[in-house]
């Protein structure tokens, strides 16, 4: 399985326009210096969801997405245990070896990108497949089921 591979820019393909413009809006919610910063967020952070998503919000996920983003959610073998968001936060920091602030400041960048691409009803029905801790990363409030 092919993950968190940074590839060379000589090797690069050139995106299509909407993928570019989701580079720009992760580059601008992420403060990000450089486009080619902004991509290694986006990869990272789309190959960890990838392994986490299952089922029709992972195939609605990536119909919402533009192409290059897509193939890079739909490229991950999901993996059996899904992960809490924290632990989603410090399973992408490992694998990069960038401090947790960071990779949750990516994580955020990154998922207002995915939100605006997928809108509110399926960032909930993906919210509602995954463990807790992840409506904070989607920068959603995570509500307790009354007692």
């Amino acid at each position: 399985m092919i993950t968190d591979v940074r590839v060379p820019l000589e090797h690069r393909q050139p995106y299509s326009t909407a993928y570019g413009q989701m580079l720009e809006k992760v580059r601008y919610e992420g403060a990000y210096p450089t486009r080619e910063r902004a991509e290694e967020a986006v990869r990272l952070v789309l190959a960890g969801l990838g392994r986490q998503l299952t089922g029709d919000e992972r195939v609605d996920l990536a119909a919402c997405l533009p192409l290059e983003a897509a193939r890079i959610l739909t490229a991950q073998v999901p993996d059996t245990r899904p992960l809490t968001g924290w632990a989603f936060v410090k399973d992408l920091a490992a694998r990069t070896g960038a401090s947790p602030a960071t990779t949750r400041w990516d994580t955020g960048s990154v998922f207002a990108a995915v939100t605006a691409h997928a809108g509110p009803d399926l960032v909930t029905r993906i919210l509602n497949q995954l463990p807790t801790g992840w409506a904070l990363l989607f920068g959603q409030a995570e509500l307790a089921p009354a007692a």
